[in-house]
């Protein structure tokens, strides 16, 4: 028989493996429903659904292994080749330049939201002394170039490099659609390279000036830096409180100390 393997859980959902399928069991019924129909939507590879009974989604193993995660050196082939964080940069160009879904997405929000939301978390980190006061402040100054108008595409919303799978040099699956919808594009591309600054070029090199109706998305790097600085500062407390460690090398904190 083969073993359950919790992969990630939390008090909001949690995700089972039992051999080759995926389990995810979530509380907010609503969130499956976008990740099923994102994933039905979007014109990049996604792990086939198998079957769903509420609240539990089952979806077939992808291929391959994840580009990496965040913190810490990979190792293996999961560390990834320049030309496979190209392939997953000419990946995202082409989800974001498919027409984007009727509904708002996490990357989507509004940049009135976003300020309040942002600002009450900064308030909440230095007064729980979570954060010097500094380095807060600091951040908040560059995450202020995030909350600027946007052309909205079709976004994942929650693109962290462990989400993208890849084989050799080739992207075989993107997985953990529940935050996708209409959004800003390079929010995607600051959660992707979120801690692999360095591997920015390379994603960007695959990402390409595009052919479709996006073809005129704008690469502000400052703004991708400014989306760094800002999920940062919103992820800290929550990955605290939910038993994660931001703390961690090469994780939220260090991110927020890069831009120092």
């Amino acid at each position: 028989m083969d073993e359950v393997e919790v992969v990630v859980a939390h008090s909001e959902r949690a995700t089972l493996r039992v051999g080759d399928v995926f389990l995810k069991v979530d509380a907010d019924q609503g969130r499956i429903d976008v990740e099923v129909e994102a994933m039905s939507r979007a014109p990049v590879p996604t792990p086939k659904v198998l079957w769903r009974k509420p609240p539990v989604l089952a979806i077939a193993a992808l291929p391959g292994a994840p580009l990496g995660r965040l913190g810490g050196a990979s190792t293996g082939p999961s560390s990834g080749s320049s030309a496979a964080w190209a392939a997953a940069g000419a990946a995202i160009r082409t989800l974001h330049e498919a027409p984007p879904p009727p509904w708002p997405g996490r990357a989507g929000r509004s940049s009135v939201a976003l300020t309040s939301e942002l600002d009450a978390e900064c308030e909440l980190l230095v007064t729980r002394g979570l954060l010097p006061a500094d380095l807060v402040t600091r951040n908040r100054r560059v995450a202020q170039a995030a909350l600027r108008p946007w052309s909205p595409a079709f976004t994942h919303g929650d693109l962290q490099i462990a989400h993208v799978f890849v084989e050799g040099d080739e992207v075989t699956g993107i997985i953990d659609w529940s935050e996708a919808g209409q959004g800003d594009p390079l929010y995607d591309l600051a959660t992707f390279t979120l801690g692999h600054e360095e591997r920015l070029d390379d994603v960007l090199a695959g990402y390409g000036h595009g052919h479709g109706h996006d073809a005129d998305i704008d690469l502000d790097l400052d703004v991708i830096r400014a989306w760094w600085a800002l999920r940062s500062l919103l992820a800290v407390r929550w990955l605290i409180e939910h038993g994660f460690d931001p703390f961690a090398p090469g994780c939220e904190v260090d991110v927020l100390k890069s831009r120092m």
